[in-house]
């Protein structure tokens, strides 16, 4: 049996890809936060299936004590801050989460590999953010990067390290570079979600108003469960390389929101407000992936389009909406 640790696990992704692992028959860990609230709300549903452990990427003693311990085949490092614009507010605590914690994490992955002659394939989680102000588009794996948060500019540095452990030390290490990836599970503060959610309960008359930020940002869009089998073909492959995972379509949060208001028979300029406070200090305007390499060399393509990913979502938020009136 294969054995898979996943860090992130409790996020949007990671409870997608342990579903996809369980049902290809893996032995699954996941790191989590020790908290004094449950944040295991997307995975309940596997907890009996799963090895949940407590500990935290920022903690690299903490790390090479789980490495040694469960050994795993395959590393998926989803953990991060991931929330662009509380990364303006919150810049040391993101650098150390999504840039330095990673630098901990491959160091564990070396020290088990040299203690125990145990390979294990890394998997990085790096971000379409990190091109930033784009120097072409599409933006594809030689696209320079222009990081334009302090996200982005960790999840640079977690990105050039992994490349640097997989030509330094030989590590099977591979860096998915996902443009966004959204889903019912998605955290509500995320626009995407922030917008389904706001369709579903102004629809259901339980919210007034929508406020967002900038309505021209445009970006490639897929669903998330169609992104966690990219990750999983990476380390499927004979050489570590780094792969863009994107859609090659782009929309609009204003497209996004006459979508999804749509859904719900609404007209979203009826609902919307802009406010400059959700405005980024550093804008990245549009975002477009090339996923070429991945569909040619992993043979992956997305499923999801972008209107039934954003039906899907409405319709998600609308049940949702509907307990909660029921039980007011």
């Amino acid at each position: 049996m294969t054995r898979a640790l996943i860090t992130g696990i409790t996020g949007q992704d990671g409870s997608y890809l342990a579903e996809l692992l369980l049902g290809k028959g893996y032995e699954v860990h996941g790191v989590i936060r020790r908290s004094s609230t449950f944040g295991t709300g997307r995975i309940e549903h596997l907890r009996d299936r799963l090895h949940l452990h407590y500990g935290d990427v920022t903690d690299g003693s903490a790390l090479f004590r789980l490495m040694r311990s469960v050994e795993p085949d395959e590393v998926y490092n989803l953990a991060a801050q991931s929330h662009v614009r509380v990364s303006f507010d919150q810049p040391c605590y993101t650098s150390e989460a999504v840039g330095v914690g990673v630098l901990h994490l491959l160091e564990a992955v070396r020290d088990v590999q040299q203690t125990c002659g145990h390979e294990i394939r890394l998997y990085q989680a790096s971000s379409s953010e990190m091109f930033g102000k784009v120097a072409e588009t599409p933006q594809r794996e030689s696209t320079p990067f222009h990081p334009r948060s302090p996200y982005a500019v960790a999840k640079c540095y977690a990105h050039w390290v992994t490349v640097n452990y997989r030509e330094a030390y030989g590590l099977h290490a591979s860096c998915g570079i996902l443009f966004n990836h959204e889903s019912p599970r998605r955290g509500e503060t995320f626009v995407t979600r922030k917008i389904s959610k706001a369709a579903a309960r102004i629809a259901t008359g339980l919210q007034d108003r929508l406020t967002l930020g900038n309505l021209d940002a445009r970006r490639d869009w897929g669903f998330a469960g169609d992104y966690v089998e990219a990750m999983w073909l990476m380390l499927q492959q004979a050489t570590p390389d780094d792969y863009v995972v994107a859609t090659g379509e782009m929309h609009s949060v204003a497209e996004l929101c006459q979508a999804a208001f749509a859904a719900v028979g609404l007209k979203w300029r009826d609902h919307v407000d802009v406010d400059a406070r959700y405005f980024r200090p550093a804008e990245v305007d549009l975002l477009l992936g090339d996923s070429t390499k991945a569909r040619t060399v992993l043979g992956w393509a997305p499923r999801v389009t972008f209107s039934q990913l954003v039906q899907m979502m409405v319709a998600a938020d609308v049940k949702a909406a509907e307990r909660e009136r029921r039980c007011a």
